[in-house]
């Protein structure tokens, strides 16, 4: 598996808390999107961390491409 396997083509709404830490899926294997789920363990993929600055409702990657992990930037609209 070189390339991660498109999730959903455009953003997850996530509400996050801040101070957390999250784990977005950079496989798109999880069951769990867009969150790790550990399904990455058969693949050269790992999960990105990452702490929420604040609470609030993100747009995370869907597609797995794009640049701006593990944020939307709108690469979905290319695939």
């Amino acid at each position: 598996m070189t390339s991660p396997v498109v999730a959903q083509k455009g953003p997850y709404l996530v509400q996050v808390e801040a101070g957390r830490t999250y784990f977005w899926c950079a496989c798109g294997l999880s069951r769990k999107q867009p969150f790790c789920d550990g399904s990455h363990k058969s693949t050269e993929f790992v999960p990105l961390s990452f702490v929420a600055a604040e609470t609030k409702t993100l747009e995370m990657c869907g597609c797995k491409h794009s640049g701006t992990k593990p944020f939307c930037d709108g690469s979905h609209e290319q695939l």
